[in-house]
């Protein structure tokens, strides 16, 4: 590989704001924090406004919407119409 082209590929610590959860993988993103984790070594750190622990399609709050959505409001609309059938 070509020296000085490739982005810097290290350990990051991505931290959900809403949360508080951590969670540390391999990244490019540019950071300027840094956090000192449980096993004593010193990790970027990269703030984020929400991840798969508080978006609510991953914690199941999406349910509460379905619920109350446009399908169960065409239900209430015309779900106690029926339709006539003849009599034979």
């Amino acid at each position: 590989m070509k020296e000085g082209i490739h982005p810097n590929y290290r350990d990051v610590v991505f931290v959900d704001l809403s949360s508080g959860s951590k969670f540390l993988t391999r990244s490019t993103v540019n950071t300027r924090d840094t956090i000192k984790m449980d096993d004593g070594k010193e990790y970027p750190l990269f703030k984020l406004d929400i991840s798969s622990e508080s978006h609510p399609f991953y914690t199941g709050a999406q349910q509460r919407v379905m619920e109350t959505g446009r399908v169960e409001k065409f239900r209430q609309k015309f779900g106690s119409r029926r339709t006539a059938t003849p009599s034979a």
